[in-house]
């Protein structure tokens, strides 16, 4: 019997929410109290922290290095009585592995052909999946491995028994998911990160792509910070995620202490750590994201080249996660603006250096043209008015004087008091030469002259009558441009251009050079804040900046009536919010629209309430569910795939200013001006339940 229609769209919400259907694989760094010479206990402790990792959805389970024994117990670790109690361990955890969902990874000392190996053991599901020993042994300062310990290096294609287990040893282990594309895990163990060109990296350009270190690592002062620059960078560096166990509470403090330091990176990204001095075991827990990883590397044709340099052997030992399908949530940070980060010194940053970018964009072009004069469209809104405060920043970096930029507004029929009351006042108190020019005449002229209803006093408010008014404004810059021996700046932002919301030929689309172009909506509000709170300008400038802030985003060209709501802009084609998050993760890495649709579920459903930022103001803390989404995200879709492209395709020169990419067709964004949004409307139908 078929399941009812409800039970079957359940399924499909809860399905929908599980983090393992979308590219993400939930991973632990763990770090455990220390048992010395006590492997009986040291394997209880390990598995009762793999355990809780089971119940939590973990798939990856880091613990330090030498866990099963102790790293701080010196020659005890040549005793045969120890290492017979480690193997004997060593089975007692493979054989409890036999019902839990992580692959382990769990240090031990291991006998092998007459040597003694210090190794990282990789378990799972009551297999000893293989064994890999340590490279670089440190034997300098407090160090002294090579008392105890043989290198790995060299040692490759070979196997080791422990206890009841035959599994494959080596440096040329690769541990791969069957049933999760991209989960492809290497092991290094402490002191390889340490070196100029740690295994990891070789790991890395052969496919691997969750890097894990099983560390000991004493602490002294400012040797956290180390650890963290060097696994933070490696992550980046082999775009990858980097997992890091160190040694914490138990291990011998006779001449050394320990720090128990757990961390997880992603592509250069801390994505969680725990707090250190524990004094009992606790887990960095993060969900890592496998697409993103893939997207950067294929995207990176550099990588390739280096893996090909680098090439050698490996042996791929596989594996199944067989995860959950339940809803886990998410233990990653989403940003809700991508764009704008919620961290204010990095948004200080940010806006820092977006404003220059553009300004110094600017810049160059007038000393390239050898130009003194600009012209610009000032409307009131957020996009005019950034520009013109870059064009009043570019001029006074060239010592040009302010008269040169030569700003008009151009009330329509639908122009506000107050939109054109603030461009005035932000004209008039920046100094530059301002003018306003009516284009009510001439676009009632053109209307007459094309047969338009609206010139028989008949209300038709179609994109004719809308494109009439944004055309004149355009032909009317582009002519005193040429008047006063000018360059025409554009003032279309990146989000404008993504969703189409410009007309073809006219000033959001077409200038001589547009400073906006890689600045998308939601940054331009947060720079204007910016500006306003590094008090660049005079009082008067800041105050009418603070009211445009606060104005309704809209085109203005079609009336209002009696009771009616002003036109607007997000009414029509989404809210901003939303349609950058979108554009972010479409255009930086390519994600599959369910995906971006469940990501915008975790940043967005519960947006109305929990901590906001200051520079967040009370208007942008929205919650959408996920039927709002998906309807916005269609969309997107629709325009961006589409129906906006031609208008890409002939987008005059900006700077990008953005990581997140450009659309410029000469830059980040090249596709056919005919293409169609038929793949990813069809992910979007098939996968994102609706509501």
């Amino acid at each position: 019997m078929a399941k009812p229609a409800r039970a079957c769209h359940v399924h499909h919400v809860m399905t929908f929410r599980s983090l393992y259907r979308h590219g993400f694989v939930r991973v632990a760094a763990c770090t455990v109290r220390t048992a010395l010479a006590d492997p009986v206990t040291n394997a209880a402790t390990i598995l009762k922290t793999a355990r809780s990792c089971h119940g939590q959805g973990v798939a990856l389970a880091v613990f330090p290095e030498l866990g099963v024994s102790g790293y701080a117990i010196s020659d005890l670790l040549q005793q045969t009585a120890l290492l017979d109690a480690v193997e004997a361990a060593v089975d007692t955890i493979v054989a409890a592995s036999a019902s839990l969902l992580p692959l382990l990874l769990v240090g031990a000392p291991i006998r092998h052909v007459g040597a003694l190996y210090n190794c990282a053991l990789a378990i799972h599901r009551g297999r000893l999946l293989g064994v890999v020993p340590k490279i670089h042994l440190p034997n300098y300062r407090e160090f002294y491995e090579t008392r105890h310990f043989v290198s790995g290096n060299g040692e490759v294609g070979g196997a080791v028994t422990i206890g009841a287990h035959t599994a494959p040893f080596g440096t040329d282990l690769l541990f791969a998911a069957e049933d999760r594309r991209d989960f492809i895990v290497h092991a290094e163990i402490c002191e390889d990160i340490w070196v100029p060109n740690p295994p990891s990296g070789e790991a890395a350009v052969a496919g691997a792509t969750v890097l894990a270190n099983l560390s000991a690592s004493n602490i002294t002062i400012g040797k956290a910070e180390t650890r963290r620059l060097l696994c933070q960078s490696q992550s980046a560096r082999c775009l990858a995620a980097y997992l890091y166990a160190a040694a914490g509470a138990g291990e011998s403090t006779t001449d050394l202490a320990w720090d128990g330091q757990a961390s997880v990176f992603e592509n250069g990204v801390v994505l969680t750590e725990t707090e250190r001095f524990p004094t009992e075991g606790q887990a960095a827990i993060a969900d890592i994201d496998l697409d993103l990883l893939r997207q950067e590397r294929l995207q990176m044709g550099s990588f390739e080249t280096n893996r090909r340099r680098v090439a050698r052997t490996w042996r791929t030992i596989g594996f199944r996660i067989d995860p959950p399908a339940k809803d886990l949530g998410l233990r990653r940070r989403v940003e809700r603006f991508p764009f704008v980060p919620s961290d204010i010194a990095r948004l200080e940053q940010d806006c820092y250096e977006a404003y220059n970018i553009q300004v110094s964009g600017l810049a160059q072009r007038l000393r390239a043209t050898g130009l003194k004069r600009v012209v610009i469209g000032v409307s009131g809104g957020l996009d005019s008015t950034q520009a013109l405060i870059v064009c009043a920043q570019a001029f006074d970096l060239l010592g040009l004087p302010r008269s040169g930029i030569l700003a008009y507004t151009m009330p329509g029929f639908a122009t506000s008091d107050l939109t054109k009351n603030n461009a005035l006042r932000l004209m008039q108190s920046l100094g530059v030469t301002y003018s306003e020019l009516d284009i009510r005449p001439a676009a009632s002229q053109m209307l007459k002259d094309i047969g338009h209803p609206f010139s028989n006093g008949k209300p038709v408010y179609d994109i004719t009558f809308e494109n009439v008014q944004a055309g004149l404004r355009t032909d009317f810059l582009f002519r005193l441009a040429n008047h006063n021996a000018g360059m025409v700046i554009g003032t279309g932002d990146l989000s404008e251009l993504a969703l189409g919301w410009c007309t073809y030929g006219v000033g959001d689309q077409m200038s001589h050079y547009n400073v906006n172009a890689g600045v998308p909506k939601t940054l331009i509000q947060h720079l204007i804040r910016w500006t306003i709170g590094t008090r660049k300008f005079p009082d008067a400038v800041l105050e009418t900046l603070d009211a445009i802030l606060l104005t309704e985003i809209s085109p203005e060209l079609i009336p209002a009536g009696e009771g009616e709501t002003p036109q607007s802009t997000e009414a029509k084609i989404g809210p901003y919010a939303l349609q950058d998050f979108t554009l972010f993760y479409t255009l930086r890495h390519g994600f599959l629209p369910s995906k971006i649709a469940f990501m915008a579920l975790h940043a967005w459903e519960d947006a109305a309430r929990g901590e906001w930022p200051v520079h967040f103001r009370p208007e942008q803390r929205k919650a959408y569910d996920l039927a709002t989404i998906r309807h916005w995200m269609a969309v997107f879709l629709q325009r961006f795939f589409a129906f906006s492209q031609f208008k890409r395709s002939a987008m005059p020169n900006g700077p990008k200013v953005s990581a997140g990419g450009s659309l410029s067709p000469r830059g980040d964004w090249r596709a056919p001006s005919d293409g169609n949004a038929a793949v990813w409307l069809a992910d979007l139908e098939k996968n994102v339940p609706n509501g």
